[in-house]
């Protein structure tokens, strides 16, 4: 079982749960990527595994609007869109931390094949000429 984290940030204008482990190791996970991988039974096949969460429904401009730990062994997580019933432990945290690269890309092919082109997300604030 993995060890809890000892910090965990939401950096809303990057759309990133931050999330700080003993031994200093640091994962920045893309709410997206949070929302798409939702390991409840509404987002997921109890029996199978699959995904039943439509990629294309998940928003660009997704926040996350709530966090509440779970006993001593995760977090649930209330997403701008209203879902709330994801639990996410934190050997599935721990997991996503480390596979995020090959789970984002998924993300963006199955959102490919269903036919939808989403950005990946606001860009991060540029600063801008004052205007006359």
């Amino acid at each position: 079982m993995t060890d809890p984290p000892t910090n965990i940030r939401a950096l809303q204008a990057d759309q990133i749960l931050e999330v700080t482990w003993p031994g200093e190791r640091i994962d920045r996970i893309p709410y997206r990527l949070l929302r798409a991988e939702c390991p409840c039974a509404s987002c997921r096949d109890e029996w199978t595994g699959q995904r039943t969460l439509d990629p294309a429904s998940i928003r660009p401009d997704l926040k996350l609007t709530g966090m509440e730990n779970i006993g001593t062994y995760a977090i649930q997580l209330t997403f701008s869109d209203g879902h709330a019933t994801g639990i996410y432990s934190w050997d599935l945290l721990y997991d996503y931390g480390l596979h995020q690269e090959q789970m984002w890309q998924l993300y963006l092919k199955r959102l490919e094949e269903a036919g939808v082109s989403r950005e990946p997300g606001p860009a991060p604030f540029e600063q801008r000429p004052k205007s006359k």
